[in-house]
């Protein structure tokens, strides 16, 4: 196995030797050069099983810190089918220096023979570098090739390219850089990197350029980039990392208060592939550790660290303001709720009995607000389950009529906005109430059913073709006595209907219909738009 520590400068080269074109497979009609991803790949050309499959995306969870560590571009190549050929099927290119292929690979194969390297690997089982640079558009490229193990066979070869036209001499921490790299390739072809069960969301985690700190079997720092040393500054450490032991300074920099937990300085001993966080008094630093076994034996550690204090802060932030706005709806509810009791007092007191019946229906009207009000308060953000508020709105004007009109919800509204729920509560309870109240006699027996859809074409407004998801069909159904002749939804109505055309068609940006419905009473209608946009609707 080779490792150097340091990439060799390029050698004179009197012209350019391109190497050998790959060939790239033909796209299938109508992906217009969509890139097949690495299942389609696998599956389409060689003979792995499903959890060879599964080390693969393992593997490639991981190895864009191997790409950084060795400045250079990684190619995942896994023999077809047949044995003549390879497929490429999966690429990664370093953060930390320049690319050596401009060109995505994946999806291009390669006959067996053309790249030695590729052969030797893979047969051989070993890391299989080239003596001299190959040469690819004026650029020297160094090409190593390290076999991909899982228990015991070789399930593809990983293809490192290295860029070395900007080659010079290389720094201690390039150097870290590279032996560390070196190690990781070892185990990689040993089948003992990655770590198995241990898959890690790299979008989450601290990568190379934000703080590596390299540690010896003991857990004694060898070496910390200055991004790593600042980190443990802002902890409170006031010297230097070298020299110490990782595990047991990081004890002493965490908070006084209550014991120190074993595992993290276990953790920042770099005995076990973990993550962790360090919280100081005003800094909070996230560790992960990944133990170096190049030969079975383990020879050290590397910490990944990066300060995340600023992360943290908003997080809280974020909480905090999550906190004082579910707080504000609770109050904006108990507020409700005590303009309606002082609505129904008032209500008692009157001696009209179209002045009590109008206080009613606002008392009503404050309980639909009131009911969306209470849902957000305990709610994460501003979206609520509208079926649930839709049912109490049911129960709500129910209560005009007990035992004489029973009422249903049918089909599902789903998860709405606040700025959606709250108008559409209201409309909800007013055209219920007029169903009610138009609809049946005093002593008349019948039934409401409200059904919602989500999805559906639906008619106007926004959304149109291609738009299914976006738009909700609310009907509203009776079996009462129907709409009086020439009765006319546009304009007729009461105040009720007034405040419903309002809200849907000026607030929701939706349509509304009502229509007698087959075999006698009414059906109500709205089409509402849910993924247009508030300005949209601030605007109309």
């Amino acid at each position: 196995m080779l490792s150097g520590p340091a990439p060799s400068p390029a050698r004179a080269h009197s012209g350019p030797t391109p190497s050998p074109p790959v060939v790239g497979p033909p796209r299938p009609a109508g992906t217009l050069g969509r890139v097949p991803s690495m299942n389609d790949l696998v599956r389409q050309h060689t003979a792995l099983s499903d959890a060879e499959l599964e080390w693969l995306h393992l593997l490639v969870s991981e190895w864009q810190l191997l790409a950084d560590l060795s400045f250079a571009d990684l190619v995942l190549w896994v023999p077809t089918l047949d044995g003549t050929r390879y497929v490429s099927v999966a690429q990664m290119r370093p953060n930390t220096g320049p690319t050596s292929h401009q060109d995505d690979m994946v999806g291009h194969l390669v006959p067996r023979g053309r790249r030695p390297l590729l052969d030797a690997a893979l047969d051989e089982g070993r890391i299989v570098r080239e003596g001299d640079p190959e040469w690819r558009e004026e650029v020297p490229v160094r090409v190593e090739s390290i076999p991909v193990r899982r228990e015991g066979r070789v399930l593809g070869v990983i293809a490192r390219n290295t860029n070395l036209l900007t080659v010079r001499t290389p720094s201690r921490l390039e150097l870290t850089y590279l032996q560390s790299a070196s190690d990781l390739a070892q185990m990689i072809a040993g089948g003992t990197f990655p770590f198995p069960g241990h898959q890690v969301d790299m979008d989450h985690v601290p990568r190379v350029g934000d703080g590596l700190i390299r540690l010896d079997a003991d857990g004694v720092v060898q070496y910390a980039s200055p991004n790593a040393l600042s980190a443990y500054h802002r902890l409170g450490l006031a010297t230097d990392l070298v020299g110490l032991h990782l595990g047991q300074a990081t004890a002493e920099l965490a908070p006084s208060r209550g014991p120190v937990d074993e595992a993290l300085v276990k953790l920042a001993s770099g005995w076990a592939p973990r993550g962790a966080e360090v919280e100081g008094t005003d800094c909070v630093v996230q560790l992960r550790a990944i133990p170096l076994k190049p030969k079975g034996t383990r020879i050290g550690s590397l910490i990944l660290l990066r300060d995340i204090t600023e992360v943290r802060r908003r997080e809280r932030e974020l909480v905090t303001k999550d906190a004082t706005i579910r707080e504000i709806h609770h109050r904006v509810k108990n507020n409700l709720q005590t303009v309606a009791a002082l609505l129904r007092l008032q209500a008692r007191r009157m001696d009209s009995m179209r002045g009590k019946e109008a206080l009613e229906e606002a008392v009503r009207r404050v309980g639909s607000i009131a009911i969306v009000h209470e849902t957000l308060s305990q709610n994460l953000d501003e979206r609520v389950d509208f079926d649930e508020i839709a049912d109490r709105v049911l129960a709500m004007v129910a209560e005009i009529s007990p035992g004489r009109i029973t009422g249903r919800r049918t089909g599902r509204f789903g998860i709405l906005g606040a700025e959606v729920a709250t108008p559409l509560s209201m409309v909800l309870t007013e055209v219920l109430q007029n169903a009610i109240e138009h609809g049946f006699g005093p002593e008349e027996q019948g039934a409401i059913e409200v059904h919602a859809v989500r999805g559906g074409g639906g008619t106007g407004g926004a959304g149109g073709p291609g738009k299914e998801a976006a738009r909700l069909l609310v009907t509203v159904q009776d079996n009462g006595r129907g709409l009086p002749e020439g009765f006319d939804p546009k304009s007729g109505g009461n105040l009720g209907l007034q405040i419903v055309r309002t809200l849907v068609e000026g607030e929701l940006g939706g349509g509304f219909d009502m229509l007698p419905a087959s075999g006698g009473g009414t059906r109500v209608l709205f089409d509402l738009p849910l993924a247009e946009k508030r300005e949209t609707r601030e605007k109309r």
